[in-house]
């Protein structure tokens, strides 16, 4: 496969073809015409790295592989992808590298991360430790392109300020504030996800009760469907993704949100009556109402426990980053739910992925 060729005139012909391969492949749990959400056709991706090429005498530059010619460098001017901070970044940084030997020398990786607020980070990678010499030569970087850098090589980490963003945008009307440590997952698709956060909102406003939610990273989800619900417990693995999301919920004024730092199969146990698990002594769950469980899992999709913990919900509303885990989850409860709404978000123009929504409901008897 070839890298993406990025070109808007040809973005709605292969966002038709997704969308009628994901319709084609859900018609017969009942989807048929599923709400899309399209992307901007170009400066869409928060989030973009890139390999540094070392070549002539001091050159660097960015460079890409692909993936039926992994040893040959594709070398980049620009990217067309990337948020336009990022693209105005990118020669900007380049040239720097090339001007300095302490920070050029040994570099093997640069990771960019912006957000809708405008604020920007650069990750810089290294096959080599990093001094007081680098780290002297990284400030004076960091204040003349006005953004945030952080040093990698390997088990170091040199973080020259603060090792996070603050991300903020309006959904529904509210103001909305995200820290985004560096390293840690976040959607890659600003203007897409906003397009998720009000799609989601809109399949439970008015159910009130309480909400499950598993898988929920920093709270990008949890942030904006809190306030629709009496209160949620919410659950993520990933210490850093927890520690985020207890900053969020400070940053956002939100007070209804307990959070667990849990795997999906070790809440499905609690829920099952299974062992005592000691960070949920401060949580009783006899005292919840849920009404919703939602659930935005890795792309292997639901365990089975998951499965037949969401079979006691009678709203389930699925994000997924794999149409085809997310259909054999559906069609393992197609028993028990129907769908009855289905959206997809197309966060990565140009390539294969798609990602979907669907609300699952509880089947009335004899339904």
């Amino acid at each position: 496969m070839s890298l993406p060729r990025f070109d808007p005139a040809d973005y709605p012909v292969q966002l038709a073809e997704k969308v009628a391969r994901f319709a084609g492949d859900f018609a017969p749990l009942g989807v048929s015409a599923p709400e899309v959400f399209a992307s901007e056709p170009l400066h869409y991706r928060l989030r973009a790295e890139f390999r540094m090429w070392h070549h002539g005498d001091g050159l660097v530059d960015y460079a890409m592989f692909a993936a039926d010619d992994p040893k040959t460098p594709v070398l980049l001017e620009d990217f067309p992808a990337a948020a336009a901070p990022i693209c105005a970044l990118m020669p900007r940084l380049r040239d720097a590298l090339r001007a300095d030997d302490v920070l050029r020398r040994k570099i093997f990786q640069v990771e960019f991360l912006a957000t809708l607020s405008g604020e920007l980070m650069v990750s810089l990678v290294y096959h080599r430790a990093l001094d007081e010499a680098w780290a002297a030569a990284a400030r004076v970087l960091a204040e003349r392109l006005g953004v945030q850098v952080i040093g990698r090589s390997r088990k170091q980490k040199i973080v020259l300020d603060r090792d996070w963003l603050l991300e903020e945008f309006d959904v529904d009307g509210r103001r909305l504030r995200y820290q985004q440590i560096e390293g840690s997952f976040t959607q890659p698709n600003g203007g897409v996800n906003r397009q998720m956060l009000g799609w989601a909102r809109r399949q439970v406003m008015g159910v009130g009760g309480d909400l499950l939610e598993l898988y929920c990273g920093n709270g990008n989800f949890t942030m904006a469907l809190a306030p629709l619900f009496e209160h949620v417990l919410a659950t993520e693995v990933s210490k850093s993704s927890v520690r985020a999301a207890h900053y969020n919920l400070e940053a956002n004024g939100i007070d209804n949100i307990t959070m667990v730092r849990m795997s999906s199969d070790e809440i499905s146990d609690a829920f099952a009556g299974g062992r005592e698990y000691r960070r949920m002594k401060d949580v009783d769950l006899a005292n919840y109402r849920f009404s919703t469980l939602f659930v935005d899992p890795p792309r292997s999709g639901l365990d089975d426990a998951t499965v037949k913990l969401a079979r006691g919900f009678d709203r389930i509303l699925y994000i997924s980053c794999n149409p085809v885990t997310l259909r054999d989850n559906v069609a393992a409860l197609a028993d028990t739910h129907d769908i009855a709404a289905a959206a997809v978000f197309d966060q990565f123009p140009y390539t294969h992925h798609l990602e979907a929504g669907l609300l699952l409901t509880r089947r009335t008897a004899g339904g």
